[in-house]
């Protein structure tokens, strides 16, 4: 059972090679197709007292994580996603055959154990064994608890050593479905339909990213990931006389890594007919509360440097007036040249051909990240919102709204442009904006506009990626996914030692 000290990993994998042939020579199989377990080990638990006093047989299944003793007794704990128990092995329950195997298994391996409960002299609630079998021989060695994970790249990339070996990380992520589950939960209550949309697409629309681009065999065309949760798609919804839809879904932009950000990534967007973004801004705000409560039981965060209460009033925050208030210029007046040398002058990088959306944005960036919030940003320029619809009362200013929580954006809602003709010159810009190498600018899509020249009603829409959980557990976002994209490992191509 103890793994051979001061062995190489290649040595222990050949020393379980060879109990794995002893199992077999003894007629055992190490990997059959079915448990035949009847209880978790949080069920034996919650129905402990009933078990004991009836003195019933319990089956349990995991893998072991601990052995110990020797002789004829030992004791091994075993554990399944609910937990975990204490096994007793000894010789005279077990008897000569079933006892025997004990000296074949190792660390990692899944095993199944009927017995009956008690508690021991220290408290602890174990299974006596009475029997034991083999559900699946691990072939490699489990890394050492405090050694054997410290790496990050190893913990990325082989990530479900470290779900074996930290349990709390898999608290994370039942947390992280409570999540999505609880926004469903919130917007089919007030109504919506969840739709789903096309994720490859002919022209890549919705936003402000560089897209992947794939080809698609069949119809032998180039198509792109979306890089949106199906906005233009749920609008021609809107247009076609849904009122309430939402999607939850995967898209792709091929972006850079930060801790903020990644290449494919879970979202959430929904629309809402005959609505403003002074409506979404409610709606919104009324979600977070109820995913906050929902899936951590509190409106209180500790994010970073920043303490956030979701509970706490959300201040309107002047997107033109803060950046005037901030660096003495007022980016609706000033020209291309005045803001490229305000950001020189504060050592904040910009790409030659930024035109001037892209340099307002830049500029409030700067800002942005010593904002805690919760608080809702408003009155964007029209430069840096090609789809949201103008204010009646400036046109130089846009119906919009985004949240901002511990120096980021999380979460982005406007009034949705329905004049077509306005979509169609805007649309134009963005293309003129591309072919002057901006990968981030929106292309043209005729259909699109094609589809507004029927009509689509007043409506507000808001979208609010993975980013918002990540930041709510104050980890970075690839700490957040199960299996964050890597390079691949140099050894790939080789077969396994």
């Amino acid at each position: 059972m103890n793994q051979t000290l001061g062995a190489t990993e290649k040595e222990l994998i050949e020393i379980r090679k060879k109990k794995l042939g002893q199992m077999k020579g003894k007629g055992v199989s190490p990997y059959p197709s079915k448990s035949q377990k009847d209880y978790s080990i949080s069920e034996i638990r919650s129905k402990q007292e009933n078990l004991i006093s009836t003195k019933d047989q319990v089956t349990v299944a995991g893998r072991l994580m601990s052995m110990r003793g020797h002789g004829k007794l030992s004791f091994g704990d075993v554990r399944d996603e609910s937990g975990r128990i204490q096994v007793m092995f000894r010789y005279d329950t077990m008897g000569e055959k079933q006892f025997s195997l004990l000296h074949l298994f190792d660390l990692g391996d899944f095993l199944e154990v009927s017995g009956s409960l008690f508690i021991t002299k220290t408290g602890e609630l174990t299974i006596e064994a009475s029997s034991v079998r083999m559900l699946s021989k691990a072939l490699r060695p489990l890394p050492e608890k405090w050694h054997g994970l410290r790496d990050e790249e190893i913990r990325l990339r082989k990530r479900y050593l470290d779900f074996i070996m930290n349990p709390e990380l898999r608290d994370l992520f039942v947390k992280k479905a409570r999540f999505w589950q609880s926004m469903r939960e919130f917007l089919v209550g007030k109504g919506f339909l969840e739709v789903e949309t096309p994720v490859l697409e002919t022209t890549a629309g919705g936003a402000d990213a560089n897209p992947f681009i794939t080809h698609h065999d069949a119809l032998d065309i180039d198509v792109y990931l979306r890089i949106s949760m199906g906005e233009l798609w749920q609008k021609r919804l809107m247009v076609g006389g849904f009122e309430k839809t939402f999607e939850i879904g995967r898209q792709f932009r091929n972006e850079g890594i930060s801790r903020e950000h990644l290449q494919d990534y879970t979202q959430i967007e929904f629309y809402l007919a005959y609505a403003n973004y002074e409506d979404t801004m409610k709606l919104s705000q009324e979600m977070y509360r109820y995913v906050a409560n929902q899936t951590f039981g509190t409106s209180k965060f500790k994010i970073g440097q920043f303490e956030v209460d979701l509970d706490a009033e959300w201040p309107k925050i002047d997107y033109v007036t803060i950046i005037q208030q901030r660096y003495n210029i007022n980016v609706l007046e000033a020209t291309d040249d005045a803001i490229k040398a305000k950001l020189k002058e504060l050592k904040v990088d910009f790409a030659p051909n930024d035109r001037k959306g892209r340099l307002i944005d830049t500029l409030w960036k700067q800002i942005r990240k010593e904002i805690g919030g919760p608080a809702f940003l408003v009155n964007h320029p029209v430069e840096v919102s090609p789809l949201a619809k103008r204010k009646d009362d400036d046109p130089r200013l846009v119906e919009r709204f985004q949240i901002i929580i511990a120096g980021s954006e999380m979460g982005n809602g406007y009034s949705e442009l329905n004049d077509p003709e306005d979509q169609a010159q805007r649309f134009l810009e963005q293309a003129e904006m591309r072919a002057e190498g901006d990968t981030e600018a929106q292309m043209h899509d005729r259909d699109f506009v094609e589809a507004l020249e029927y009509g689509m009603p007043p409506t507000s829409g808001f979208g609010i990626s993975e980013r918002l959980f990540s930041f709510l557990v104050d980890k970075p976002i690839r700490e957040a996914v199960m299996f964050p994209l890597m390079r691949p490992h140099e050894s790939n191509d080789k077969p396994s030692e």
